[in-house]
């Protein structure tokens, strides 16, 4: 499964604002994004409520995954490696 490790730039963490704008950007991919703590349990990067309610505080590392399961098999790993890139972008820069 593709995955890409990053951090949460964000001052106040993935709340309001700074998760509005990473889910607007994973829901642009139109891939089945998911994020983690690297040891928790994976939530779905495209829902607002369920980024909000994790706790992705300021510096938190998460990591990216692009959900197999749910691709549409057109997609080349390069392609999903390079979209989960620009993700972290998002976060790290937000």
């Amino acid at each position: 499964m593709p995955q890409q490790h990053s951090f949460v730039a964000a001052k106040i963490g993935l709340h309001a604002r700074a998760a509005a704008v990473f889910v607007r950007a994973v829901n642009e991919t139109g891939l089945p994004v998911t994020i983690r703590k690297p040891d928790g349990l994976p939530v779905d990067a495209r829902s607002l409520l369920q980024v909000m309610t994790e706790d992705f505080a300021h510096g938190c590392q998460v990591v990216l995954e692009v959900d197999q399961d749910e691709l549409s098999g057109d997609e080349s790993s390069q392609e999903l490696s390079e979209a989960l890139e620009r993700l972290s972008a998002v976060l790290e820069t937000s």
